[in-house]
């Protein structure tokens, strides 16, 4: 099957409305002056003919006229044939038969649907995404799909789930080299554009800005994946608790030994360690003991 190359936009230089409009003004006494001598008792034939032709003359002057507004353009379509696009503003005017296509060049804003998907992990996730975008070609929006919003609109929900289906909602594990949703932003933003980009460019679209929006998992394993989630945290924490408390017992023994307060043997700096690990490490406040015999009883 062969494959139809892309349209490409051409830009057009319409005639001035102005240039148009003034000589049609100019002719409207020669107008008025034939209608008013139909009216008279049998008038000549050629008059007759002369105001229906001016009719239709006037008519499709009138047709040709056309307006281009700021972040607007017209596509220009005679006979079948693309002629060019106008994208400079103002009061232009054309051939009658000219099909004048409005194509907006404004920037457009699209909150995409939250659909369900299963992730890398194959975990059932709720994404949604934010895109701005805008016309750049405007032949090929035009001409080279049937509708250009519609398209978009698909394309979003098509590259969204891709998305999601090529990374991990979050890496439990933390490895190096594994691109979750949840924590690599910038890199999932900028795969996702350049995944619509890819898609949209066969219609002529340029991608501006492209965000994850939402991002949840589904409803049946939220809330397991919460408890995942906070146990996880307090693992992560209590290693670091008992990291810094090795490192503080460390430290209180050397500066022991180093400024001689007192002499310990094995058992007692075993005790020692015990006991500032339990104080450091403890998830409540130590309750002193006051020894009142020897140190070893």
């Amino acid at each position: 099957m062969s494959t139809r190359s892309p349209s490409r936009e051409t830009p057009f230089s319409a005639l001035s409305g102005w240039i148009v409009l003034f000589p049609l003004l100019a002719y409207w006494p020669v107008y008025l002056w034939l209608g008013i001598s139909v009216f008279d008792r049998d008038p000549p034939v050629p008059w007759i003919i002369g105001l229906i032709v001016s009719i239709f003359a006037t008519v499709l002057v009138l047709v040709g006229f056309f307006l281009v507004n700021p972040n607007m353009s017209r596509v220009l379509v005679l006979f079948g044939r693309y002629r060019g696009t106008v994208r400079t503003e103002g009061f232009f005017w054309t051939n009658p038969f000219t099909a004048k296509h409005k194509v907006s060049l404004k920037a457009h804003n699209i909150s995409s649907e939250k659909v369900k998907v299963n992730d890398l992990a194959g975990n059932p996730i709720e994404i949604g995404a934010v895109v701005v975008w805008q016309v750049k070609d405007t032949a090929q929006a035009q001409f080279d799909v049937e509708d250009y919003f519609q398209y978009v609109d698909v394309q979003i929900e098509t590259a969204v789930r891709q998305l999601a289906k090529s990374h991990p909602y979050d890496d439990p594990s933390d490895e190096s080299g594994v691109v979750s949703l949840r924590t690599d932003t910038d890199q999932v933003t900028r795969e996702l554009g350049e995944e619509l980009q890819a898609r949209l460019d066969r219609a002529g679209i340029e991608v501006i800005d492209a965000r994850i929006s939402h991002l949840a998992y589904a409803q049946e394993i939220a809330s397991a994946m919460l408890q995942r989630q906070q146990a996880d945290a307090i693992i992560a924490a209590r290693q670091k608790i008992v990291e810094g408390a090795v490192g503080m017992v460390e430290d209180a023994l050397t500066m022991l030994a180093e400024k001689h307060v007192v002499e310990l043997d094995d058992e007692r700096r075993a005790t020692l360690v015990g006991n500032l690990l339990v104080v450091l490490c403890g998830g409540q406040a130590p309750q002193p003991v006051l020894n009142t015999g020897s140190l070893y009883t």
